[in-house]
């Protein structure tokens, strides 16, 4: 049996940066936009948190800080994922050191590893450390899929705690649920999908929409749990208009541009990504 690190929404947070590194001060007051929404968990250092163009100490850095601020307040969930297994087993150790709640492992990029491979990969992780491990399934970005087939091998080990499906097909969460148990947590990875996911047997949403508004996506996935799909579907829809503006870009240059129009400057993103264009800045604007 298999008890989920969460249900409803985790908010895949953002990195705020400044000229001299890490913005602590924005990212207090990212933090505390979240606590007070009420948030179940947080990844910190993810995709969304930009953390291929961070330093190592800098991911343990803004991990340790995350723990001391919200100070077991809600689930902190560190992405620990790379292409590299043995730099990742490190990364988790480390991260689980700092006292988090559990781990995010997204699948191996570029090197472009098999089936086995997966399996190698995240069986060494998961025996790195006794917290949950969350997969992460993110094919449009490493061109690596994990079979649902996959995931029921991985969901026979302890640890392995659910995965973060970001493959649009929602037939995907079906067919996890077939094949790895009704008490496998699954987690929506796009948040267009967040109420058609959690019909299929989703436990919530791993959002970059909720860095902006977390009450709104809260309060959507919290419909889905009580089975208000009417209700869900209405605010699914109220919400569609900026999440297609949020990712009409690379993801996360989309949300920083918005969280700065909306008063909570992150900061640029780090190079390769560049700053907003001047279109995508005038269609949020209106949205915001």
């Amino acid at each position: 049996m298999k008890t989920p690190l969460f249900r409803g929404t985790c908010t895949a947070l953002v990195t705020p940066f400044s000229d001299a590194g890490i913005d602590y001060a924005a990212l207090d007051r990212l933090l505390d936009k979240q606590l007070e929404a009420g948030i179940e968990a947080l990844v910190i250092c993810g995709t969304t948190g930009e953390a291929a163009t961070l330093e190592p100490e800098e991911t343990l850095a803004v991990i340790a800080h995350c723990v001391r601020y919200c100070g077991g307040k809600t689930k902190l969930i560190a992405g620990i994922g790379g292409n590299h297994t043995k730099k990742t087993v490190h990364m988790a150790k480390a991260a689980a050191a700092l006292g988090v709640d559990g781990l995010l492992s997204v699948t191996p990029y570029y090197n472009k590893c098999t089936q086995a491979g997966l399996i190698a990969h995240y069986s060494e992780i998961a025996a790195a450390t006794e917290l949950p491990l969350i997969l992460y399934n993110v094919p449009s970005r490493t061109t690596v899929d994990i079979t649902p087939e996959t995931c029921a091998q991985l969901a026979k080990l302890p640890t392995v705690n659910g995965i973060k499906e970001a493959n649009p097909d929602v037939g995907r969460v079906l067919k996890l649920r077939q094949l790895c148990g009704e008490d496998f947590p699954i987690y929506c990875g796009n948040d267009d999908r967040i109420l058609p996911f959690m019909v299929c047997g989703a436990l919530g949403v791993i959002s970059v929409l909720s860095n902006l508004r977390p009450k709104a996506v809260k309060e959507l996935t919290d419909a889905c749990l009580r089975g208000e799909y009417a209700r869900a579907l209405a605010l699914q829809q109220d919400q569609q208009p900026l999440i297609e503006a949020l990712f009409s870009q690379v993801n996360p240059i989309p949300i920083k541009a918005a969280l700065r129009l909306s008063g909570l400057d992150a900061g640029d993103c780090r190079l390769p990504l560049t700053p907003p264009t001047e279109d995508l800045l005038e269609r949020l604007r209106p949205l915001l």
